[in-house]
């Protein structure tokens, strides 16, 4: 019998309108002939079966199953497609750990530090990682502004510590401007970081490893039209410029990957990873682990993938079995 796949999607943050996108590049990836998949929308405690686009059943959150047509439907696997909470932050890996049901993305400890940008790079710091100086700020707190300008230089990036998608961001240039991009990225989480602008070139690199074997993906270049990578530039057809395999040295390459490998089993992950950098004069700035990457069709992952030569059918399958093994 086929084993029931949940692809889970939704989630509480402004990145749901990505999540819908995702799943439904995974939710056409997946080997029907292999699996059945399932699509399950979450949203708060709202929690749904959906078939053809529409909700049809509620989800019974206390074994993760649904009755639909009759029939009692248990999730063997889920594959989480939610980016941002709780899909991302551990919040849901902690409830599935509880129901013993595997999963697709890293676990509740990885995630949760992955997630939070300050402690992240705080942490990947104290292994020699090349990264922007930043400052965290909670929201409220009152700004001295002259001092972070000293500290970090202008322009400056301002972004939520927990979020992604570019929600939030802002490119600061002006002194007076900083104190409305910080209560901007506060809308979105409740830290702020004020980050040092590295000039380079945005590049950023995918990988998944299942016990023994790793796929190291080819790296992607991104070259935003816009003044960075925004969400505009990341979700507007023509607006980025995304080339695969980036144009650098097979040496800068291998380096790319091998810091990305290494990133990988520091914050323990597992599943589908992807790691952005800025590279300027031949080093690799950190920037951030994104432990739910983006699946749309348009997303670097799936690029990453076709120029490796492979299908995101084919390695979504090797996913699913290795974890139900």
């Amino acid at each position: 019998m086929k084993k029931n796949i949940a692809v889970v999607y939704g989630g509480d943050s402004s990145e749901y309108v990505v999540s819908v996108k995702s799943s439904k590049n995974v939710l056409n990836s997946i080997n029907q002939e292999l699996f059945k998949p399932w699509a399950v929308e979450m949203k708060g405690t709202d929690w749904k079966l959906v078939v053809d686009g529409e909700p049809v059943a509620d989800i019974d959150k206390q074994n993760f199953s649904v009755r639909y047509k009759g029939q009692n439907i248990r999730f063997d696997f889920a594959y989480i497609t939610i980016h941002g909470t709780p899909g991302e932050d551990g919040i849901l890996q902690g409830y599935f750990d509880l129901l013993k049901i595997p999963y697709s993305t890293c676990g509740v400890q990885s995630s949760a530090l992955t997630f939070n940008k300050y402690y992240c790079s705080n942490y990947l710091k104290n292994f020699g990682f090349s990264m922007a100086k930043s400052a965290r700020l909670t929201k409220g707190e009152v700004l001295d502004v002259d001092a972070l300008v000293e500290e970090l230089g202008l322009p400056v990036f301002v972004k939520p510590n927990a979020g992604g998608s570019s929600f939030g961001i802002t490119k600061v240039k002006r002194k007076e401007d900083l104190q409305k991009a910080v209560e901007k990225a506060w809308e979105e989480s409740s830290d702020a970081l004020v980050e040092e602008f590295v000039e380079g070139l945005e590049i950023t690199s995918g990988l998944v490893k299942m016990g023994d074997k790793a796929l190291v993906f080819p790296v992607t270049e991104v070259l935003p039209k816009n003044e960075f990578f925004d969400f505009e530039a990341k979700y507007t057809k023509g607006a980025t410029e995304e080339i695969t395999p980036a144009r650098i040295s097979d040496e800068l390459t291998q380096k790319c990957q091998q810091l990305s490998s290494r990133i990988y089993d520091l914050c323990d992950c597992k599943g589908i990873v992807r790691v952005d950098y800025i590279l300027r004069d031949g080093e690799f700035y950190f920037l951030e682990v994104n432990t739910t990457p983006g699946m749309t069709a348009t997303s670097f992952i799936p690029q990453q993938i076709e120029a490796m030569g492979e299908t995101l059918e084919e390695v979504l399958t090797q996913i699913i079995q290795y974890e139900l093994k």
